[in-house]
């Protein structure tokens, strides 16, 4: 086995309540005074100022950026970083979904690195360490909070730009599902399924190594056999704290091997529809499954043991594809609407699925896949992925 790095959060706070170590947390360190970035949802629950109130408990400043009320774009990581530095910050602190915590990495590595976030597309290319960052996700979802990557989109071109470098992951990452009792069905549902993906992705991945396979098995199926519970009834706190562990370790687990087709195909259907990143998962994960088995039953194999299937006396190849009626049977359970449901019209995604798929292949995600798509296969898989509620 060739070296691997295998990068985490210089620590994490996880747990019901873990909320209330943050001034400690962060007082220890020596920080001064905080940049808090959110979005008016949690302004309006109260959670904003309560993290002021934590961090002034333990003689910190702060200063609050709630802007961010979509996925994240160029402009409130410009917005952010000026309040960022009118306010004389010395650290950044976000709250809230994947979104906010997205924008909260981008401002940090800014407020260290010349230029404009536009020009660290890619992989590698953040030169500097940026502020320090403590990320506290409020849903059990993209992981972002244990992550070397950030999306931010590029509203001039409708790109959604994924930016990855280890001076991204966040410094400390507090972890507390008591913040997921606020989330509603739907959000809960798309962004499990999110996090399932990432972990599904991350087992299946070339890049794959021995330290992910233990996160990945285990998110699998601690996703499957909660996100029901969890969406169905917002108050299982055993279902909210084995969610929100679950997704934290997909996010460790894609972080250090990658995600493969199906996140390829989902940023351009995202960028183009402005449909929320779980739910276009959920909308090409059967699909993109059934088409990669093939390449690695053994792992689809597991992956359906993970989410519980019997597999055992089947054949490799029907075991394999025990997954993909897990996955089919899953999002239909928790209500994920279908690409058709959200009122995309066939036409119009076949229209840019050639331009979709041009953006999927530039991702580098596909070349992670065990199956590897041509540009037409990629074409093909939105076409059945829109079918998918036939």
């Amino acid at each position: 086995m060739q070296p691997r790095e295998f990068i985490t959060p210089a620590q994490i706070v996880v747990g019901s309540g873990a909320l209330e170590q943050l001034g400690d947390q962060c007082r220890k360190r020596g920080w001064r005074k905080a940049l808090i970035v959110s979005d008016k949802i949690m302004q309006s629950l109260g959670l904003v100022t309560r993290v002021e109130q934590l961090l002034a408990a333990s003689d910190i400043g702060s200063a609050v950026y709630a802007g961010v009320n979509t996925e994240p774009v160029v402009e409130f990581v410009q917005e952010g970083l000026q309040i960022f530095k009118d306010a004389a910050c010395d650290f950044v602190v976000s709250v809230g979904g994947g979104s906010p915590i997205d924008a909260a990495k981008a401002i940090a590595v800014m407020a260290t690195n010349p230029g404009s976030i536009e020009q660290y597309k890619g992989i590698g290319k953040i030169t500097t360490p940026g502020v320090p960052l403590v990320a506290i996700p409020t849903t059990a979802g993209t992981g972002s909070e244990a992550t070397l990557y950030t999306v931010i989109t590029d509203q001039k071109t409708d790109v959604k730009m994924l930016i990855g470098s280890p001076y991204l992951m966040p410094t400390v990452a507090i972890v507390d599902p008591l913040l997921t009792f606020s989330s509603p069905p739907g959000v809960t549902a798309a962004t499990g399924v999110d996090a399932l993906v990432h972990a599904i992705e991350a087992y299946v991945s070339v890049k794959r190594q021995p330290m992910t396979d233990i996160f990945c098995l285990s998110a699998i199926e601690l996703i499957s056999q909660n996100i029901r519970q969890a969406w169905s009834n917002g108050n299982n706190i055993e279902a909210r704290e084995k969610m929100m562990l679950g997704a934290m370790q997909a996010g460790i687990a894609f972080s250090n091997s990658s995600v493969a087709l199906v996140h390829g195909m989902s940023r351009p259907i995202g960028a183009n529809f402005h449909i929320a990143h779980g739910v276009s998962n959920a909308a090409l994960l059967a699909v993109v499954t059934q088409f990669s088995l093939i390449g690695d039953p053994v792992r689809y194999a597991e992956v359906a043991r993970a989410m519980g299937e019997p597999i055992e006396g089947l054949s490799l190849m029907k075991a394999a594809d025990r997954s993909v009626k897990a996955i089919r049977r899953l999002v239909k359970d928790i209500k994920i609407p279908s690409l058709k449901q959200l009122g995309v019209e066939r036409e119009r995604l076949m229209e840019l699925a050639p331009a979709m798929a041009d953006a999927a292949i530039d991702s580098g995600s596909p070349n992670n896949n065990p199956r590897k798509p041509t540009r037409q296969e990629i074409i093909e898989l939105y076409a059945l992925a829109y079918e998918e509620d036939d």
